[in-house]
Order: structure tokens, then sequence, then C-alpha cells
């Protein structure tokens, strides 16, 4: 056996001894009820996320954002190649809590799962790579490469003050590589890569038409309903085809590339586990195959997230509502502009003779893309192959969206994707949890990407 096996070896065993060690401080993370959405706790989890880094020997300090404080730290290693590893401290809402079978606050292991609100998304990263630094220096005595850690605390709620602060700090942020928040198998086990990410376009949509609720009896014959004038002008922006129907919204839209299409046809199916999980018998359109992978990343959407207005307690309430609010989401793609899009969504509303429809927006992003022969890809993609013992499988973007268009535009560093998670993880939902085994290979895989970093071009 080779020194450069042997060390690896050692790297995995110490992992595996250590494990309950590292599970523990994820543990501590995750009693922080850090939801953005809320705005509560959340200096003391970044205090916390800070003191976590220290911990592992990471030159770590808190910084000023628009919003909640970023996390930055800095190690370095023998070879002045850099991973920059990119992370969130903030967490979805747990709501609604009578649907968990532990506390969401409370890491709870269970039948070889970990369970508690951010284990997945996004503090079980964050504990993944401090493992996999304190495997290394433990065995190299110092880490083979230099690594900067950037922790933000608005991702759940769409890294508003990323695109600035990383446009403010460039130099500080420089790398040779990214490691980005998420990562981890599909449905048959097989580890992931994502080149790209679409946009994100998140709004608020508010109806008023009275000054308070009125008598339904009252006022259901003579009183404008704020639900009905809400639904009506909902019922503008997208048909029964699925099509977007506000006015130059496909303009900007780019066909994928041969290349893509070529990618998206050499991925492994996945439409029966879809299915199953989701209890559906087909998807929109009736789309499968190539086209099923085509529309899953490379359309745009508009998706009603939440919808409330009036009277939802049990039993009945004769109301006619004074107002009502919808959240919708638009998922944007390649070459799609946030600003543009939010001026013809305005346009729009005001044009079908809904100007009084008040529009507040939550969130935007652009779409970003990396290239698939980047040297890091493919070190990130061999070391899943390695410990996964299944061929990785590159998707040339995915679905969801998050802040990745300024790394790609300010930094110009290329991102990869190492995780934890897997498609049946809950991550957003009750019950969120990791399974443990795929914790330990989510290290493993974490540390041969940075055993691996200075021998890249």
């Amino acid at each position: 056996m080779m020194a450069a096996d042997r060390q690896i070896d050692q790297v995995d065993r110490y992992v595996e001894e250590h494990l309950d060690e590292f599970l523990d401080d994820l543990g501590r993370l995750v009693a922080l009820p850090s939801v953005a959405a809320k705005g509560e706790g959340m200096d003391a989890a970044a205090e916390a996320t800070r003191d976590l880094l220290a911990k592992y020997g990471v030159d770590a300090r808190t910084m000023p954002s628009d919003i909640f404080p970023m996390v930055y730290g800095e190690l370095r290693g023998a070879s002045p190649k850099t991973v920059l590893c990119y992370n969130h401290y903030d967490v979805q809402p747990a709501e609604p809590f009578d649907l968990w079978d532990s506390p969401p606050f409370e890491a709870t292991r269970r039948d070889g799962s970990l369970y508690g609100r951010g284990v997945g998304d996004d503090k079980g990263h964050i504990v993944c790579r401090l493992a996999a630094i304190a495997a290394l220096r433990a065995v190299h005595g110092e880490l083979p490469c230099s690594v900067k850690f950037l922790v933000e605390g608005e991702e759940e709620v769409g890294s508003g003050s990323m695109p600035a602060f990383i446009d403010r700090h460039a130099d500080l942020l420089r790398a040779d590589g990214c490691l980005w928040e998420f990562g981890g198998v599909d449905y048959e086990g097989r580890p992931q890569i994502y080149l790209g990410m679409r946009g994100d376009v998140y709004v608020e949509l508010r109806s008023r038409t009275i000054s308070h609720d009125a008598h339904s009896g009252l006022g259901g014959s003579i009183l404008p309903n704020a639900a009905w004038r809400l639904v009506w002008a909902l019922n503008t922006l997208k048909g029964p085809d699925e099509r977007i129907r506000i006015p130059g919204w496909y303009d900007d839209v780019r066909p994928p590339s041969a290349r893509d299409l070529e990618m998206l046809a050499s991925l492994p199916s996945e439409e029966e586990a879809l299915k199953g999980s989701f209890g559906v018998d087909g998807f929109l359109k009736g789309a499968t195959g190539v086209e099923l992978r085509r529309q899953q990343v490379f359309e745009p959407t508009c998706t009603v997230a939440g919808i409330g207005g009036g009277y939802q307690g049990p039993g009945s309430k004769t109301v006619l509502p004074a107002g009502a609010m919808a959240k919708v989401d638009f998922r944007i793609v390649p070459a799609q502009e946030p600003d543009d899009l939010m001026a013809k969504l305005r346009h729009h509303l005001d044009a079908q003779g809904f100007g009084d429809i008040e529009v507040i927006q939550h969130g935007g992003s652009r779409a970003a893309r990396v290239s698939p022969d980047d040297p890091f890809v493919q070190l990130v993609a061999d070391a899943g192959t390695a410990v996964f013992g299944r061929p990785t499988v590159i998707y040339p973007m995915s679905g969801g969206s998050g802040p990745m268009d300024p790394f790609v535009r300010f930094l110009g560093v290329p991102i990869a994707n190492v995780g934890i998670g897997y498609p049946d993880g809950l991550a957003h939902a009750p019950n969120e949890h990791v399974r443990i085994d795929d914790f330990v290979k989510g290290v493993k895989q974490t540390a041969r990407v940075l055993a691996g970093m200075a021998d890249l071009p």
C-alpha cells in the first residue's frame, strides 16, 4: 500500500472513531433555532458558528451584512491552493410542530439517522467540512491545502446581502474552488454534482378591498371580496397549460445547449422513485425522459407557495375577508434578470386591471452556471466515486436556487457540491434528518477533495 493510500485510510478511521464528537457539535448548532424568517436568535447562532470554527482551528470572525451577520474564517495549509466553503447557519421554520416525532431543535438519533431542523440544511454540512479538516490535520499535522469559510444567515430568505458582500470582499474570498452548501446522493446512492442553479424571484401579492372583515350575509352581494380579487389576479399569471402568461417573461430564456442535452440524456432515470416519493402517477404535461429532465431545470416556473385570507380555523365562520395574500415563487433560468421580471409582473397586473394588488418582493437571484470541464469539478466527482463506490452523477443545473451567481460573477470560482443529504431527508419539512452513514461518507469525500487540491493545475 502506498503512503498516500495509508494516509487516507487513517483519515477514514479518524472520522469513524470521532463520529460521536462531530455529531455532538452538530447537536449544539441544531439546538439554536436560527430561523431567518423570524429573525430571532440570529446573532447567537452566528457567534456559535464562529466559535465552532475556532474550535477546529479556523481563524474565524463575524462580519456585518445588510441583514444578519456573516461568519468568515480561514485556515492556511501546506499548499496555497484554496477551497472556499460556502454554508449557511439559518434554517427554515419548524412549523407545524405537531408533525415532528421528536423536538425540532433537539438533535435526536433514531434508526441510523439524526433528526432535527438544520441537520441537513445546512448545519450538518458545516460540521461535515470541519470534521474533514480535523481528520486531515490529525493525520498530516496540517491541512494539505488552505481553506476559507463563508457562512451566512440569510440563505433561507433569499441571501439578499450576498451579492453586495461578495462584491465588497472579493479579494478576501478569492479561492481556487468552492464547495457549495448542499450535496448528497440520489435514490440509488450515487453521489451528485450540480453545475449551476436556477435563479429565483419571490413575491408576496396582497389584496385589500374593504376596511374590515364583513358578515358574508351582509356583504356577499354588495362588497368586494379580497380573496376573490386575489384569486382572479393569480389566474392571470399562469394557464392550465403551465405556461406563464406575463408578457415578455420568456424573452430572455435560452434553450439548453447540445452539451446540456447530452448530459441530461446520460442521467439515470428517477421517474419511478419520484412518483413513489410524491404519490403521483405522472408529471405535468405528461413529460418523461429527457423532456422531463429539461423541464426540471431549464424552464421558468410560477408556483403559488402559500395563500391565505379570511377564516381558516375549524368549523365555519361566515365572513367576507377584507384582505388576502399569496406567496408566489418564480424560478428563473440563465439570462433572465430579476429586476426586469419584477417590472414585467407589475406592468402585467396593471394592464389586467389589478393595479390595486400590492407586490412585495422577498427575494431575487440570478441563475448561475459552472463548466463541467473544470479540474475542480472532476476532483470532486472522483472523490465521490471513490467514497460511495458508484460513479458520480453530474447534472448541468439544479432546479433549486441559491446565491451562486455572485460567486461565479465576482469571484470567477469553479463550484461543486459535496454533502450528506439524500432525496427523502425531508429538508424544509417536519422530521428533517440525515442518515449517519451518509454523514460519514460526506466527511470522507470532503477530506479527499481537500487532500487533492494541491495537485490541481
